[in-house]
């Protein structure tokens, strides 16, 4: 297996505690994604999107757990059904608001990821292939209000 990085990422949060935990709780956060110039000519065309899924590398999580207490609840969960960071592979995805693309550089708002993420790929987010209006949602359907912010739990 090869994964090569292809770019980085770029916010203004340095570490976890206060990150907000999803885009959904990022509204007003912007940042960038410098695309190394090797892999710039992929961006032609990306610009026709409101939305990117950007997929990434958590560098800095410490420990993967099969079981986690996520940032929303207070009981552990089975890792595969959270978002928790700690995972075996490490692996972030978030829909971001693509808002322009100047050359290699993509200007995004609602960014939830440490300044300096290694970007691993990008995929233009579409409604008519990404949005299902679901009725089941696990231990999340039962979860109140929540601030969106992460703390350190996982990057200690």
């Amino acid at each position: 297996m090869e994964i090569k990085q292809i770019g980085t990422i770029h916010s203004p949060f340095i570490e976890a505690s206060g990150t907000p935990i999803q885009p959904k709780f990022a509204k007003d956060a912007n940042g960038t994604v410098v695309v190394n110039e090797e892999y710039a000519e992929g961006l032609k065309d990306l610009d026709g999107f409101e939305r990117i899924w950007l997929i990434y590398y958590f560098d800095r999580v410490k420990n993967a757990k099969l079981t986690v207490v996520p940032y929303m609840d207070t009981v552990e969960h089975g890792v595969f059904a959270t978002r928790s960071p700690a995972r075996p592979n490490k692996i972030g995805m978030s829909a971001v608001k693509l808002e322009k693309v100047e050359g290699n550089t993509l200007h995004v708002s609602g960014i939830d990821i440490l300044d300096g993420t290694p970007l691993l790929d990008i995929k233009p987010y579409a409604k008519r292939m990404d949005y299902f209006d679901v009725e089941r949602q696990g231990w999340l359907g039962k979860v109140g209000n929540h601030e969106g912010k992460a703390d350190d739990r996982f990057h200690k």
